[in-house]
């Protein structure tokens, strides 16, 4: 069974969007997508970064964010015809390993323990595809590359793209 390596963080889960539906609320304030290049912190206006890179470090972040749309639905249905592993890194923000665990067993609960990992790189992991957000985890990967769309890499180029989990379902379930 061919395996495939899933990121959480603007993948599957939605903290850009989180945080900023928090930010517009919280603090009146709005970003800019066309700094995002890179990271999507550098949205937000120079001197709120360090507040909101204390947000992402603060315990209970990770647990409650949306989930992406269709993301449910097009997992549950791979899971049946491929290996598939969420792997996230989660040592950058400590806080978030218990939220993270939590928040995969409340939105994906037929997958098991055994198909979560939680590290600090992902450089240790293999598989035939990989779904991710950032280059940095794509490019030493030895299987299939796909770039997962979001507001911090739409410059990137080299890498097919998926924008969204039915366009992943039209790839991976045919």
């Amino acid at each position: 069974m061919k395996r495939i390596i899933i990121d959480m963080d603007e993948v599957i889960a939605d903290p850009m969007g989180e945080m900023i539906e928090w930010y517009r609320k919280e603090h009146g304030g709005d970003v800019d997508y066309d700094k995002m290049e890179g990271s999507w912190l550098l949205g937000f206006p120079e001197k709120d970064q360090p507040m909101i890179l204390e947000r992402l470090k603060s315990p209970g972040f990770f647990r409650h964010l949306p989930v992406m749309e269709d993301s449910v639905d097009v997992l549950r249905e791979l899971n049946k015809a491929y290996e598939v592993f969420i792997v996230s890194a989660a040592m950058e923000f400590p806080n978030s390993l218990k939220d993270k665990l939590e928040w995969l067993t409340d939105h994906f609960p037929f997958l098991t323990w055994k198909q979560i990992a939680l590290t600090g790189s992902k450089d240790l992991v293999f598989g035939d595809f990989m779904i991710d957000d950032h280059v940095k985890n794509l490019k030493g990967f030895k299987g299939k590359p796909y770039m997962y769309t979001a507001a911090h890499n739409l410059d990137v180029t080299g890498y097919d793209r998926i924008n969204n989990w039915k366009e992943a379902a039209n790839i991976f379930l045919k």
